[in-house]
């Protein structure tokens, strides 16, 4: 073995092949090898260390130490390194694992203790509630709020005497469901009078453009007082309005309760109990607490706000985006073009929507994010259905005639040229789609046109 000199220095400095060095990471050390193990003096003295470095370039500081014979078993420095390296982050993984355990629990208290001092005196309290409608996503809510409590009356006002046989005695709805057992408490009737008599919470599950003739014609049996739960997404053709606008004035009472609802949700998913999560949003804030007592469960969670108009225009428009979104998919366009479009449609709906008096926190929600994505990007979505044919090169005539479901964004399209012009707002996507549905607009020049819009600064 030979003994081991260190020149420890703080820049890199000589540059000599003939010297025999050894690099140590992080301490930019040299180690120089004596040419006698056994002499005490070191090979660099401070006599000497000008002379034997003249060759060299200079350093800024130098110093000479002495080190223990080097040991052929000793760690390699890079090795050592890496081990060291290691172990930190081995401690920092548990150390970020330790706080993500911190963090989950506090969120589990604080949930377990806001739950201990909630009181459902809404559910207990709640001895019927009517539904008016019985299509798909109605029957799927209607069976929801039947299982919240067995001896609650849920009763359905339907149209079709077939479907109300179904429900009362084969506890199926024959026409959207009939794979799916509803619950006993749920009951089914054509009489509007006996369905709304004695109901707390009124769910009005009727498509937008029938629903002011359908509570025209049955607001005698409406109590003044009765809250109405709307689950209907549109506006009306003609004049524009919002459910919040049309049943109260349907009714001929401006005080008439109302809470929009809605969300991502399929009826599907809901009559499946798989976990949901919807907003109900009243400008009467404790309205909007009780529908949320009511409605809450494991599998359905239920935000609420005070941002009516948010919600409604929201659900609104996104069914329009959701045929644009179909028609892209139809004409197999890609994904670029899917994203592009669906990003160009959320700018034209919250333009539209601030422009109506909206707050953004809703239009980022699950009534807007959250439900654009689910209608825009799932096959289930009777719009993006809607779109899909569209593109494909089939009739909108066709399509329709094909449904026995209703496709909302189809009739709202048309309000939103009206709507577009009113608040002064450009929204050449959602436009597109009412053109096509008119049959002015085929969806290929409805694209070219799309891309050759002037190139602007993203807003």
């Amino acid at each position: 073995m030979a003994a081991i000199s260190e020149l420890k220095i703080f820049s890199p400095i000589f540059n000599n092949s003939n010297t025999q060095t050894q690099y140590c990471n992080f301490h930019y050390t040299l180690k120089f090898q004596t040419e006698n193990f056994h002499s005490k003096t070191p090979f660099f003295r401070s006599s000497n260390l000008v002379s034997r470095t003249q060759q060299w370039r200079p350093c800024l500081v130098a110093e000479v130490v002495d080190s223990p014979p080097s040991d052929d078993s000793e760690q390699n420095p890079d090795e050592e390194t890496a081990s060291t390296a290691a172990a930190v982050a081995a401690e920092e993984k548990k150390d970020r694992r330790k706080a993500v355990k911190i963090a989950w629990e506090k969120l589990v208290r604080w949930s377990r203790s806001l739950r201990s001092k909630s009181k459902p005196d809404v559910l207990q309290r709640t001895k019927k509630v009517v539904v008016l409608g019985g299509g798909s996503f109605g029957t799927a809510m209607a069976a929801h709020v039947a299982n919240r409590k067995a001896e609650m009356e849920v009763s359905m006002l339907v149209r079709d005497p077939h479907v109300c046989q179904s429900i009362n005695q084969n506890h199926l709805n024959c026409k959207y469901f009939p794979n799916h057992k509803l619950p006993k408490n749920l009951i089914a009737t054509t009489d509007a009078k006996s369905a709304l008599q004695g109901a707390d919470f009124c769910l009005h599950a009727v498509p937008v453009q029938f629903t002011a003739a359908f509570l025209e014609s049955i607001v005698d049996y409406v109590d003044p007082g009765l809250p109405f739960i709307s689950l209907s997404k549109g506006l009306e053709l003609n004049t524009l309005r919002m459910m919040s606008q049309i049943i109260p004035q349907a009714l001929k009472n401006p005080r008439q309760p109302f809470v929009a609802l809605s969300g991502p949700s399929f009826a599907l998913e809901l009559m499946s109990k798989l976990p949901t999560a919807l907003v109900v949003a009243s400008r009467d804030k404790k309205l909007a607490n009780q529908v949320q007592q009511l409605l809450a469960s494991e599998r359905l969670r239920i935000n609420t706000s005070s941002d009516v108009t948010g919600v409604e225009i929201a659900g609104a428009l996104k069914n329009v985006l959701a045929i644009a979104a179909g028609i892209v998919e139809g004409m197999d366009l890609g994904n670029n073009s899917m994203a592009a479009l669906v990003a160009q449609g959320c700018s034209e709906i919250r333009w539209l929507a601030k422009k109506m008096g909206a707050k953004s926190a809703t239009l980022t929600g699950l009534s807007g994010t959250g439900d654009i994505m689910l209608t825009c990007f799932v096959k289930l979505s009777r719009n993006r259905t809607v779109g899909v044919r569209l593109g494909s090169g089939e009739r909108l005539e066709d399509i329709l005639s094909s449904m026995n479901q209703v496709a909302e964004g189809v009739a709202t399209a048309g309000a939103v040229i009206a709507l577009a012009q009113k608040y002064k707002v450009k929204m050449p996507v959602l436009t597109a789609v009412a053109r096509i549905i008119d049959n002015e607009l085929t969806p290929q020049a409805a694209v070219l046109e799309l891309m050759n819009l002037p190139q602007v600064e993203e807003v």
